[in-house]
C-alpha cells in the first residue's frame, strides 16, 4: 500500500465498483480538536487540488474525524468524532510504540492495515466491535467492503 501522491491524499479506497469512496488524511498530532480538524480540512479542500470522495477521514493517533457526503460544505465540523484508542491500541502494542511517539508514516501504515481488515472482512455488521459502531452507522463499513486501495 502506498500513499496516493497523484491524488494528494495519504490513503484512498475505491469501493467494489471501482469508485473513489474514502480519502484519508493522516497526522501524528495529538489532541487535535474537532474545530482544528475542520479548519485543516477546509484549508486542504479550499486549494481544490484534491479529488473528493463521499467519505473523508482525518486520522490522528488519539482521534478520528469522519465527514460523510452529507457534509460537503468546506466549513462543516466532522459528522463523527471517534476515540482512536480502542481501534489503534493493538497496532501500537504490536509496533511497541505509544500514540505520542508514532511518526506520521508509521501511523499511515497502521491505518492502512486497519482499513485493509475492513475491506477484506467477512464479519457482519452485528459482529463489529462496539467501538467501531460508527463505521456501521455512517455507512462506511458497507461502502468499503470488497473495495481496494487506490494505488497510483
Amino acid at each position: 500500500m502506498t500513499a496516493n501522491s497523484d491524488s494528494g491524499w495519504d490513503l484512498s479506497v475505491d469501493n467494489r465498483n471501482g469508485q473513489l469512496t474514502l480519502v484519508v488524511e493522516v497526522k501524528s498530532k495529538l489532541n487535535a480538536s474537532p474545530e482544528w480538524a475542520a479548519r485543516l480540512r477546509r484549508n486542504i479542500l479550499a486549494h481544490g487540488t484534491f479529488i473528493m470522495a463521499p467519505y473523508f477521514l482525518m486520522v490522528f493517533p488519539d482521534r478520528f474525524y469522519l465527514w460523510t457526503d452529507a457534509d460537503v460544505r468546506l466549513d462543516s465540523e466532522p459528522t463523527y468524532t471517534i476515540d482512536a484508542q480502542p481501534i489503534l491500541h493493538r497496532y501500537f502494542e504490536q509496533a511497541r510504540v505509544k500514540a505520542d511517539q508514532i511518526s506520521g508514516q508509521s501511523l499511515e501504515l497502521i491505518v492502512a492495515s486497519w482499513l485493509g481488515e475492513i475491506i477484506h472482512s467477512e464479519k457482519t455488521p452485528e459482529d463489529i466491535n462496539e467501538s467501531q459502531q460508527w463505521l456501521i452507522d455512517s455507512g462506511l463499513y458497507a461502502a468499503l467492503a470488497g473495495g481496494r486501495f487506490l494505488i497510483i
